[in-house]
């Protein structure tokens, strides 16, 4: 009895600390409510986007509550870790939906979707999201970071080899400390590695190659870095295959350009995974976050890889950005190609180009001619290589801002056509974008449409800047015609989206969604509208798990 009584006590002091902390809670969310509300006043509704592009007052309030969802979703993935098919799931960053299935996760996506366009898209242009038949080991590009685990005991070798140096009359070195080597991902929202020895997401054989190179490490006594002191070698392994070609890219990132064993690390590295085909040394002696430096030297190999895409073969280098899921690529570009609608008449715009993989797909898929423009020289100068090794002599690619670009196109011309080109331009101008997380700009947006294109297909790895964007067309006269998502990552929150955009004008009413008489009207209640469309914000902003995915981010620049 006396036990029980103790008991009960402890859980009344429990359930009152308890409600102590769910009533200020309450209380700090009220206040913070009441903040958000205070600002929201003195901004006075305006709706005006930052610099960024986005509306400020929308930017407020999706950063006043960033961390309730991720949290959540963190218990939730606890407590599903024992009915996970992956034994980490609930530490590693790497994806957060296993647990959920397949079919489910694409109805979320989906209703994700259709929640950011309904208010933009008329009725039956939001199609069904295009998922995977086999959504396992798609990832064709692994980075794994490698660092140091428990500290080891000296091997027996090292101690007589001391002592035979004392002997001798030398200095009899003591043996250097010997740690593990881990190699895996990184926990959601850190820098502790995670090991791991499978994963359900990445290539298999990228994944053999990721821990042979580990295994050589302990042979060769090469040893992690360590992010905190900035000493060791090895920082990182880049494995990249070739989805048809089924070509091995090896990267060894490290800490210094000297690399004694190299040679019989490459003939090792070869021994354990004949399908390598070239081993490329990356030298990174800084202390920050970006994975690649600058210097690079061949080892082993032509240095490159080539693989297949929509009929074309690309050149892939370790620098190169090449999407990490060929097989939804694919998908994606002829998505894309489909709602662009090129007949032989068209000029495109490729705007973000990056390597010119979309550009390069539309001069084959019928555009008369391709303009390709990014402000990464490097991606351009790879561009027109993979322009010239697969003949296409109707494309070129410009480095140079994009927004930059589309103004000074907006002032003179597409490039000045000759009269030779007008013929071929009397089938429009057909604008590709495929800008980066952040979505694009104002300026941007407006110079497009000062352009007058038949048709405009926004490709977005963010469909939340996709549906700011769009919003924006919308109220400069482009119109929604079709939407498609495509799910890239099975098994993590991020989604693939397409827009298509037609100037108004060209649209009869029923396709553009209003009736006549009701465009006048929306326009005397536009402050109304702005109104609405702010209190809306809110359902619209873009989960915090879904931005802190750094694994994806580094792939859709």
């Amino acid at each position: 009895m006396a036990n029980h009584e103790k008991r009960r006590q402890e859980d009344a002091k429990k359930k009152a600390k308890s409600n102590t902390r769910a009533k200020s809670g309450a209380g700090s969310k009220n206040a913070g409510r009441s903040r958000a509300q205070s600002n929201a006043g003195k901004s006075g509704g305006s709706g005006q986007r930052g610099p960024s592009g986005s509306k400020g007052p929308q930017r407020s309030r999706s950063k006043a509550h960033p961390t309730a969802k991720p949290a959540s979703s963190r218990a939730v993935r606890r407590t599903a870790a024992s009915d996970s098919p992956c034994p980490v799931d609930a530490r590693c960053g790497g994806c957060k939906n296993l647990c959920v299935p397949y079919t489910k996760q694409l109805i979320d996506k989906q209703l994700r979707i259709e929640r950011l366009f309904a208010p933009l898209a008329p009725d039956g242009t939001i199609s069904l999201i295009k998922g995977m038949k086999d959504p396992y080991h798609y990832r064709n590009k692994v980075i794994s970071p490698f660092a140091p685990g428990k500290k080891l005991p000296s091997r027996g070798q090292d101690r007589k080899a001391a002592d035979a140096r004392a002997a001798k009359g030398g200095k009899g070195k003591r043996p250097q400390a010997r740690y593990e080597i881990l190699t895996g991902m990184y926990a959601a929202g850190s820098h502790e590695l995670v090991p791991t020895d499978k994963c359900l997401i990445e290539n298999e054989t990228a994944k053999k190659v990721v821990l042979a190179v580990r295994d050589i490490m302990r042979k060769h006594d090469v040893a992690p870095y360590r992010e905190d002191t900035g000493t060791g070698f090895m920082r990182h392994v880049v494995v990249r295959i070739g989805h048809t070609s089924g070509e091995v890219l090896v990267t060894l990132v490290t800490n210094s350009d000297d690399f004694p064993s190299s040679k019989s690390f490459c003939r090792e590295l070869i021994r354990l995974c004949p399908a390598v085909t070239t081993v490329v040394q990356n030298v990174n002696e800084r202390q920050t976050n970006v994975i690649l430096g600058d210097k690079e030297r061949v080892l082993y190999g032509p240095g490159f890889i080539l693989d297949e895409l929509c009929g074309l073969s690309f050149r892939i280098s370790s620098k190169s950005f090449y999407q990490v899921n060929a097989t939804q690529t694919e998908v994606l570009y002829r998505a894309a190609m489909d709602l662009a609608g090129f007949d032989g008449t068209q000029v495109a715009i490729d705007a973000y180009c990056g390597t010119g993989t979309i550009g390069l797909v539309a001069a084959k898929s019928g555009a008369a001619r391709v303009i390709g423009v990014d402000s990464v020289e490097s991606a351009i100068r790879d561009a027109r290589t993979n322009a010239r090794h697969n003949g296409v002599e109707n494309a070129e690619f410009v480095a140079g801002d994009a927004t930059d670009f589309m103004c000074e196109l907006a002032k003179e011309g597409v490039l000045g056509a000759s009269e030779q080109e007008e013929s071929v331009q009397a089938g429009g101008l057909v604008v590709l974008m495929d800008p980066p997380r952040a979505g694009s700009t104002e300026e941007f947006l407006r110079a497009a449409a000062a352009l007058a294109p038949k048709r405009i297909v926004y490709i977005s790895c963010n469909p939340e800047t996709q549906a700011r964007d769009v919003e924006f067309l919308d109220s400069i006269g482009y119109a929604v015609v079709a939407v498609q998502p495509v799910d890239m990552f099975p098994h993590t929150d991020h989604i693939e989206c397409i827009v298509a955009l037609e100037p108004v004008d060209s649209l009869s009413p029923e396709r553009w969604g209003k009736e006549g008489g009701e465009e006048d009207a929306a326009e005397e209640e536009a402050p109304d509208d702005e109104e609405a469309a702010d209190g809306e914000a809110d359902g619209l902003a873009e989960p915090a798990d879904v931005a802190a995915d750094p694994a994806i981010d580094e792939e859709v620049e």
